[in-house]
């Protein structure tokens, strides 16, 4: 009876917490430039907003950045980026072509 019910749970939490290859494009990588709106520290990803602007608009995008626990382990804290900080980000984007995108490397643009 046990087996069989570990059959209904396990497929369950491989369905629950999805890879990014579901999402995201990982073969594809984008580069984004622009300004910091603000960075939500929440379960389960931590997400960074970024205005970008073009010749003719601006465009937010929402970048996943992994789990908090994650970020604080690779040294980040909650003020690490602030609203109107500028900074580049190569990233990989979302699989249904819209603004979001799984930021690989986050770096600070000066001149601001």
């Amino acid at each position: 009876m046990l087996a069989s019910l570990s059959l209904l749970v396990v497929p369950t939490l491989v369905l629950a917490h999805h890879g990014l290859e579901g999402q995201f494009d990982t073969k594809k990588t984008i580069t984004l430039t622009g300004t910091v709106l603000r960075l939500d520290w929440s379960n389960p990803h931590v997400r960074l907003y970024l205005d970008v602007k073009d010749e003719s608009k601006t465009v937010t995008w929402e970048l996943d950045l992994g789990s908090p626990n994650l970020q604080m382990m690779n040294g980040w804290k909650i003020d690490t980026y602030r609203h109107g900080d500028r900074v580049k980000v190569q990233a990989n984007p979302a699989r249904d072509g819209s603004n979001i995108a799984y930021a690989r490397k986050i770096t600070r643009t000066f001149g601001h």
